[in-house]
This record gives structure tokens, C-alpha cells and sequence, in this order.
């Protein structure tokens, strides 16, 4: 009899988070096409509506992280992980998982942490150069981490290491063939330039009011936009389009269809989280980065540096963002020779299969 495994992936926070998880549930399904999954998030964070959007079921852990300034939150902070930890056990113990994955985020904690007290096997996937505080704490007592930068024995145990790369929605990345169909998707022009803008799922406070400040010399210069602001910055943005009265300039608080708004791009504007890293690898896109300065050791300069040391991306610092984006937007649009060398260089740097990858360790691992 073949046995049907259940299996526990927790984390999120951030689309960085979640979308990853979301990737290798896809490919645990496709693998195990009767697998029985389960997310554990926290309450009131991006996952709770992107995992059953994507068709998986969710629990929820109230729980957040740990100010390092001194924060009147932090007196909540105890009885948020002891409830959480409370949680994590009854849902491990009705659920009863083969292995429990976690993916960085606060829930991640309480629920791999009781799953290793019930003896079940974890793996956790970093995405980042500079691993977040949680999985830091968790790599201690994993049995296996997956990572997508070289050199991350500076921080986790070396024997437990594998380089997978970045896990990413191939819903997301499948582009080809598609640039008409995208530009109709988007009712934008065939004869302009596109300019895609993302901010991440939380937006980007520097990009946003980059591209508000320049929305006429980009217009001017015959370029289009497809803008996703994040929610902070939507209601301006949709105010500074109708001011422009602008057709081709297209506003959204998030883009669910990323395959179109890529086929559609002939550059993008984006901050250096590793999961945009990866899905812009994967499609070629030119991109400038304006990494977001308050990361963790300023890991997604980091990140930038990796591909500019390439000559596969231009960097912006968020600080110059105002004075420079917009130049250099139209000087790379003007330049299409410039524009071959990165999209070229940028293609190079993508890891492939990297879902797959990890995959293959979680089945050694509950097959073991």
C-alpha cells in the first residue's frame, strides 16, 4: 500500500515568504499527487489570503516578532509564543505530519519547534544572503537547510547545508510567447516601451514616490507603466494618474497576474528581495534594484551586488532613488545595446529547478 504522506510547511509574513512555500507545495503535489498539506501562518499576515488562494488550507498562530528597541508590543510578545507553541502542538498532534518545512517568518518557529519535540523531521529554506533571526534559531536543531546563496556556513551548520536556489511560482516565470496577449491583458500600447514598477507585496515607500515624482519625463519619453504600488501608496498613485488623465499608465495595489505584467515589461524597477532576484533571473528582465535599506545587515544590497558584479542588473541606493531613477530609467531605454548585455548576463545567473531541489531533500528525509 502506498502511503499517503501529510506534510507541514509554516512561515510567511512577507510575499518572500510565502511564495516560495506556496512553490514547493505545487511541486510536492506534483509528486505526490494524493499529498495531504497543511500551512500554519500568522494571523492577519499576507498568507493568510495567498495560501488558499492558491488551494491550500491555513491555520493561524498570533504571533509576531520581538522589537529590538524598547516597544510597549514586546509585553504581549510572551503570551503571543506561549499560545502559539500551544497551538503548533494541537495541530501537530491532530494533523500528524511525516516532516514539518519552514520557510522563515515568526509561525515558523512555534510550529517547527514543536514538530522536532514530536520527533518529526524539519527542513528549513532560507532565501536570503543574511538569514532572518527565525531560522537562525531553528538551523540548530533541523535535520536539513536549503539555501540560495554560496558561503552560508558563516551561519548554519555546513553539514546540513544544500544549495538549492530560490523556490518560484512557475505559473509566475512562464512568460514566453506571451507579450501581445500581456499588452492586451494590460490595455497597453504594442508601439510604446513598458516600464513594470514593483514594490514588493508591502510596497515601496522610495520607488513609489521615485516614479510618482518622474510620471511626466517617462510619459514624455513615450514609455508605459504597469505600477504596483503596495497598499500604502495606492490612493496616490490612482490620484496622480487621473491627474494625468494618462491611459498608459496602469495602477494596482498588488499584480496577481505576474506572468503577464513580466511578458508585458521591457525593463522593471525592483527592490533586491531573493525571491524577485530569482523570478527576474528566470524571465531575463533588465532590472535596476533599489534595495530596501532597514533589511537585516542590508542583506538585499547584498543580494543587488551579486548581480551588478555581473554586469546583470543596475543598483540604485534608496537614499538616490528621487535624484536617479528616473534617468536612468530613460537612459536604459535608450540604450538597447545595454539592455541586450543584462537581459544576456541576468539569464546566466538563474538556478533552475530549484522547487525540484528542495523537494528532494524533503522526500529523503520523510523517506528515511
Amino acid at each position: 500500500m502506498i502511503k499517503k504522506y501529510k506534510i507541514l510547511i509554516s512561515g510567511g509574513g512577507t510575499g518572500g515568504h510565502v511564495f516560495p512555500a506556496i512553490a514547493i507545495a505545487n511541486e510536492l503535489k506534483k509528486r505526490l499527487n494524493d499529498a495531504s498539506i497543511l500551512f500554519i501562518g500568522a494571523k492577519g499576515k499576507i498568507e493568510m489570503s495567498k495560501v488558499p488562494e492558491a488551494g491550500y488550507p491555513i491555520e493561524a498562530l498570533w504571533i509576531s516578532g520581538f522589537q529590538r528597541n524598547i516597544n510597549i508590543k514586546n509585553l504581549s510578545f510572551p503570551i503571543k509564543l506561549t499560545l502559539s507553541l500551544l497551538k503548533s502542538r494541537k495541530i501537530i498532534k491532530k494533523f500528524k505530519p511525516d516532516i514539518a518545512i519552514g520557510v522563515g517568518g515568526y509561525a515558523s518557529g512555534p510550529a517547527l519547534k514543536m514538530a522536532q519535540k514530536s520527533g518529526i523531521p524539519t527542513l528549513i529554506q532560507e532565501q536570503n544572503s543574511f538569514p532572518g533571526i527565525t531560522n537562525r534559531l531553528l538551523s540548530k536543531s533541523v535535520d536539513k537547510i536549503c539555501v540560495a546563496y554560496e558561503g552560508m556556513d558563516k551561519y548554519f551548520d555546513k553539514s546540513k547545508i544544500v544549495i538549492t536556489g530560490n523556490p518560484i511560482r512557475e505559473e509566475v516565470i512562464d512568460i514566453s510567447g506571451k507579450r501581445n496577449e500581456a499588452l492586451k491583458f494590460f490595455d497597453l500600447s504594442t508601439d510604446k516601451k513598458t516600464l513594470l514598477v514593483i514594490g514588493g507585496s508591502q510596497g515601496a515607500k522610495s520607488i513609489n514616490e521615485s516614479i510618482d515624482a518622474n510620471l511626466n519625463l517617462l510619459i514624455d519619453n513615450n514609455i508605459q507603466i504597469i505600477w504596483q504600488t503596495g497598499k500604502y501608496y495606492i490612493d496616490k498613485a490612482i490620484d496622480s494618474q487621473k491627474k494625468l488623465g494618462n491611459i498608459n499608465i496602469k495602477v494596482f495595489e498588488f499584480i496577481n497576474r505576474m506572468d503577464m505584467a513580466f511578458a508585458a515589461a521591457d525593463i522593471v524597477i525592483s527592490r533586491a528581495g531573493a525571491i524577485a532576484i530569482s523570478e527576474l533571473t528566470a524571465v531575463k528582465k533588465p532590472v535596476i534594484f533599489v534595495p530596501l535599506p532597514s533589511a537585516a545587515e542590508d542583506h538585499q544590497t547584498k543580494n543587488a551586488l551579486n548581480l551588478v558584479n555581473n554586469e546583470a542588473a543596475i543598483l540604485i541606493n534608496d537614499y538616490e532613488a528621487k535624484e536617479k531613477l528616473g534617468k536612468t530609467i530613460i537612459d536604459l531605454f535608450k540604450n538597447e545595446n545595454r539592455i541586450n548585455i543584462l537581459k544576456n548576463n541576468i539569464g546566466k545567473m538563474a538556478i533552475q529547478n530549484s522547487a525540484g531541489k528542495i523537494v528532494d531533500e524533503i522526500m529523503k528525509l520523510i523517506e528515511n
